[in-house]
């Protein structure tokens, strides 16, 4: 644990989505585990992330100022002096390099959280990218001393996905069970058009799940929809038991986001469709590893041609098998681990440079 507290700054809306928050709760759980105390300083937020949250014992301090600004910074110092605390954790494409740089000048550590290598600069004391296309030529506008943390390796999972590491998947000769999983708020409603897709797909015995999440406003629609399926089940407000429901799955159908690190390692064969901007080079890249099926995007895709995809993969176990094997070579499970590691190893190594001058 680098210090006795961490402050995580990241924000959760029905547009942005809740990603930014959920691999950082994953890190904050490591920082639980490891003896330390967890703050989220959020400008947005949903009342499904707030529960969430506060289920875990993690404070959350409301930001009541616009975005990414010079107060919004200001808050987050503050909220870091009062907590004693050494470490910034920073996660979302709103914060620039200008952000970085208040956080540096405050004299605290800065872990900034990124996608697409895009922020102009980097000035912080550790970077991590966790996708599979994380590539060190991404982040050349770097200080001397930013670390770079990229590639699955790092990628930030949940507690509940611990006892799964060492899972071994038998893929099933016939896939009959299908997980539909599209974020936790799905602001486009691409859940709506999975299901439609099904309606096409004519499998014997074929069960679904469907898990919504807490932060997505059309449940009554998608209970609707879900209902004309013949052995369909719908989870509003989101699952607690992501994993067994992973495992469970025969293939998975979600977002291009950072579910597709847990159903990898859970090995589950997954057709991932694009939703934003950040996800379309991960997708192509899960797709040139073989780990996953890539759809493209959600504004392109129809029904019919989803269903044909969902058909071809179904019947063809030898793929879903390569699927599996390449999608487990990705992720380990270790990742926040990784993260929190390389974050004590930061500061271990600044005290002893203040130790020798």
């Amino acid at each position: 644990m680098p210090n006795n507290t961490l402050i995580i700054r990241a924000d959760a809306s029905l547009e942005m989505a809740t990603g930014h928050v959920m691999r950082c709760l994953a890190l904050a759980q490591e920082c639980q585990d490891a003896g330390g105390n967890v703050v989220f300083a959020m400008a947005q937020s949903t009342a499904a992330v707030d529960r969430r949250l506060r289920s875990e014992g993690i404070e959350i301090c409301k930001l009541k100022t616009a975005p990414a600004g010079a107060a919004d910074t200001n808050g987050v110092i503050a909220l870091a002096r009062d907590w004693h605390a050494e470490w910034v954790v920073v996660d979302g494409y709103q914060f620039d390099v200008r952000y970085q740089r208040r956080i540096k000048n405050a004299g605290l550590k800065l872990l900034f959280v990124d996608d697409t290598g895009e922020c102009g600069a980097y000035l912080a004391d550790l970077v991590l990218d966790q996708n599979v296309d994380a590539m060190e030529e991404m982040y050349r506008n770097r200080e001397p001393y930013t670390e770079l943390l990229l590639g699955p390796r790092y990628a930030m999972l949940r507690r509940e996905f611990r006892p799964w590491r060492n899972w071994q998947r038998e893929v099933a000769p016939d896939a009959r069970n299908l997980l539909i999983t599209m974020g936790g708020s799905d602001p486009h409603n691409v859940t709506a058009r999975v299901l439609e897709a099904l309606r096409s797909v004519k499998i014997e015995g074929m069960e679904v799940t469907v898990v919504v999440g807490g932060s997505n406003p059309h449940g009554k629609s998608l209970r609707q929809s879900a209902s004309q399926l013949p052995r369909a089940l719908l989870m509003q407000n989101g699952a607690t038991n992501m994993a067994e429901l992973m495992a469970w799955a025969d293939i998975a159908i979600t977002a291009g986001g950072g579910t597709g690190y847990e159903l990898a390692l859970l090995r589950v064969p997954m057709v991932v469709v694009t939703i934003a901007d950040n996800q379309a080079n991960t997708c192509r890249a899960l797709a040139r590893h073989e780990a996953a099926v890539d759809a493209g995007w959600f504004h392109s895709l129809t029904s019919k041609a989803l269903a044909g995809t969902l058909c071809d993969l179904i019947s063809d176990r030898e793929r879903r098998q390569r699927l599996t094997d390449n999608a487990r070579r990705l992720v380990d499970g270790q990742g926040a681990h990784r993260v929190l590691e390389s974050m004590a190893s930061t500061r271990n190594e600044a005290i002893a440079r203040a130790h020798s001058a």
